[in-house]
């Protein structure tokens, strides 16, 4: 009986599918993301469709009976055009003197909004309306503004106006009268646009004279201060001095990185030996000591260690020994010392060169200052000087302009009689608007239906709700919904099976190719969780009856013994049991006689009757008390006999929610795979079950998504990315 978890020990080595899911290990948390791309859309079009057809059909057709039943009188339209920006630009002279003068440049064109609402307001048409209500009564002001339009054409400089009437000599005696109007108002404008330009400029020229001397004084000051002649001159000088410090500080670097090296290389052993080396005084006295051990040894040749010839040539040794020591210790701190002197000299000389550098480095760094402050002063007086100049030239030009004649605004295209009426494109404009919003507002009323659905909608939602590998993605069949799909109707050995899977054969029986490779993706994923030893027993369940875990139990239990397995399946549901029915097979004797009497399995197992590598135990007869049954140790023994007899062992189980028997199944075995139905699943009951799960003492392999619509290659796709 296996009874620890199986866990995969590289998963990026081991797990290698078509469907690319992810070890649990190594999945982070996902939080739930409101961001739609553009599969999410077409996905909510397809379940909805129904829906926003339903709502905008209702919605056109209220608004076409609407349409029918209100038909709008037949209008005619007029219009004209003018030109409001006349060629000379004399109306524009204080926004020119304005452009070149940087301190006044706070002003735009012509505003052409609030132009339009000037057209509209009392002032310009309240005298059109009392003149034509001579002719028209029901004119008035609130009239003409009801049917008045006014706009401006494009980006150009023409501003167009429409009238629309039922009667076509209304439409265009109205706007012959208020054309005039706009007319003698421009004229009027215009004027009174060149007298403020005259008067806007004289105010300000004495202000900009008065600045052009006050900046003119500014940079005689600023000359005097700091005796600036030239930009070019102080540059020069300063990069002069600059050049020597350069030089002086390089040799310097030089002659102290040498004596680093030198004062290092004393500290190291290799260079207090070459040291002493040079040293006479210790070369005299190493020589004695080694004359001394020669005379030691010659005499130990002669005489005993007694004799007073090698004991006073040993007192002689004795002595000679620490004196050697003291004088290489005093050599070697003396050089040492004066290494460090040098160094130190050095030192100081590059603090006081650095010193220099610095008070260079303040005079070079001022420099750009004054440059920058010289250059201002004279930008800014180089500006005020031409202002001053433009207000000049300008006030000269609109002197002129003034004792000429002006033209305003031009009248580009009278308003004309219309021939037509404009009925016909309003009523295409309002269908056109209604089907917007019928359509808008169905696909509103799809969204709202689809926040309001607590399901799955495709795979890739379960994979990032749930947080667990998603092992496989099964397609959508209406005939595996409908109970036609059963086995494997082919009289093929498993061999001849299992090569027909691996070549992808259109089809096998009744399966669809789709049905078979999704199956074979999950199997294969299965088996790979585990790159030490192969998963031998497996437990399927769901979360809520009715999600299809029977059937991916028993169609997983004829795939993996296509591929070549021994395969026991076990029917754990003896609440409701399906597999039997599934079969074709009796539920007579089943898992329920096995646990309640001494019977060998043997004797319950049979064989699937189109494949013979597929064995089925039964639920047996429902038993009062299933979980009981389930907890036995009885159960327990069994489980491990079935273990060692078959080299795949699947667990249908009942549904998880409410009921304990799922747990106490998977408990045994290697691994627990849930089942999740897409469009169906409760989600917020499936990852209570999956939290629930995560703590308890089984191991939870992952999840496959039951029922998927459409391509399923293309969740395979999104996953992989």
């Amino acid at each position: 009986m296996k009874n620890q978890a199986h866990k995969p020990t590289n998963p990026e080595q081991s797990i290698h599918s078509t469907n690319g899911f992810i070890p649990y290990q190594n999945i982070p948390v996902y939080e739930e993301q409101e961001e739609w791309n553009y599969q999410d859309i077409l996905g909510l079009l397809q379940r909805r469709w129904l829906v926003i057809l339903g709502v905008a059909t209702t919605l056109m057709t209220g608004i076409a009976i609407n349409l029918i039943l209100n038909p709008k009188p037949a209008e005619y339209e007029s219009r004209f055009q003018m030109l409001i920006e006349p060629i000379d630009q004399s109306t524009q002279v204080v926004d020119l003197v304005q452009k070149g003068n940087p301190f006044l440049s706070n002003r735009s064109n012509l505003d052409y909004e609030s132009q339009i609402l000037v057209l509209r307001s009392p002032e310009l048409i309240d005298n059109s309306a009392k003149r034509l209500a001579a002719i028209y009564p029901y004119i008035d002001y609130n009239y003409l503004l009801n049917s008045l339009r006014i706009g401006r054409v494009g980006q150009t400089k023409i501003i167009e106006v429409r009238y629309r009437s039922q009667d076509p000599q209304e439409s265009k005696t109205v706007l012959d009268e208020i054309s005039q109007d706009y007319l003698q108002y421009s004229k009027a404008k215009r004027r009174t646009n060149i007298n403020q330009g005259l008067d806007y400029i004289n105010r300000e020229l004495p202000s900009l004279q008065n600045r052009v001397d006050q900046i003119q004084r500014e940079m005689q000051i600023f000359q005097q201060k700091y005796d600036f002649i030239s930009p070019e001159t102080l540059t020069i000088q300063v990069a002069t001095q600059s050049s020597g410090f350069i030089q002086k500080q390089q040799a310097l670097e030089q002659e102290l990185a040498q004596a680093r090296a030198n004062y290092n290389f004393l500290q190291s052993e290799e260079g207090t030996k070459a040291l002493l080396d040079s040293y006479p005084v210790y070369q005299q006295l190493n020589d004695e000591l080694r004359q001394l051990d020669i005379q030691i040894i010659s005499a130990s040749t002669l005489f005993q260690e007694e004799n007073p010839n090698i004991i006073t040539l040993r007192e002689k040794r004795n002595q000679l020994v620490p004196l050697i020591e003291e004088e290489s210790e005093r050599y070697i701190r003396t050089s040492r010392a004066e290494a460090t002197s040098t160094l130190n000299s050095l030192e100081l000389s590059k603090q006081e060169l650095q010193r220099n550098q610095q008070i260079l480095d303040q005079q070079r760094q001022q420099l750009p200052s004054l440059i920058r402050e010289y250059t201002e002063i004279q930008g800014r007086l180089q500006l005020a000087t031409e202002a001053l100049s433009r207000f000049l030239s300008t006030r000269e030009i609109l002197q002129i302009q003034f004792s000429q004649a002006d033209l305003g605004w031009q009248l580009i295209q009278a308003p004309g009689l219309p021939q037509a009426p404009v009925v016909s494109s309003s009523m295409v404009r309002d269908l056109i608007v209604g089907l917007a919003a019928s359509v808008f507002l169905g696909m509103g009323a799809a969204l709202i239906a689809d926040k309001l659905d607590n399901t799955y909608h495709n795979a890739w939602s379960l994979k990032e709700r749930v947080n667990l590998p998603l092992l496989g993605t099964l397609p959508f069949s209406k005939e595996l919904q409908r109970g036609e799909l059963k086995t494997v109707k082919t009289e093929k050995s498993v061999s001849e099976l299992s090569t027909s899977l691996k070549e992808g054969e259109a089809s096998l029986g009744t399966y669809p190719i789709n049905f078979i490779e999704a199956l074979r993706v999950l199997y294969t994923n299965i088996q790979l969780l585990n790159s030490d030893s192969q998963i031998q027993s497996i437990t399927l369940t769901s979360a809520m009856a009715g999600d299809g875990k029977s059937t991916i139990a028993f169609h997983l239990a004829q795939i993996a013994a296509a591929m070549g397995k021994r395969v026991l399946l076990v029917d754990g549901d003896m609440r409701r049991p399906s597999v039997h029915r599934l079969s074709n097979l009796n539920n007579l004797w089943g898992l329920s006689n096995l646990i309640t009497s001494n019977l060998p399995f043997e004797k319950v197992v049979r064989q699937l009757p189109q494949m013979n590598a597929v064995s089925i135990i039964t639920a047996g007869p429902l038993p009062p008390d299933c979980a009981k049954l389930l907890s036995s140790e009885k159960m327990k023994r069994l489980m491990a006999d079935f273990h060692k007899s078959f080299d795949l062992v699947i667990y249908d189980a009942p549904p998880v929610v409410g009921l304990a028997d799922a747990s106490l199944i998977a408990s045994q075995t290697d691994g627990l795979l849930m089942v999740a139905r897409i469009d169906k699943t409760d989600r917020s009951v499936l990852e209570r079950i999956v939290n629930d799960l995560k703590i308890a003492p089984i191991n939870l392999l992952g999840v496959v998504a039951n029922g998927q619509k459409g391509n399923v290659s293309s969740y395979y796709y999104q996953q992989a990315r």
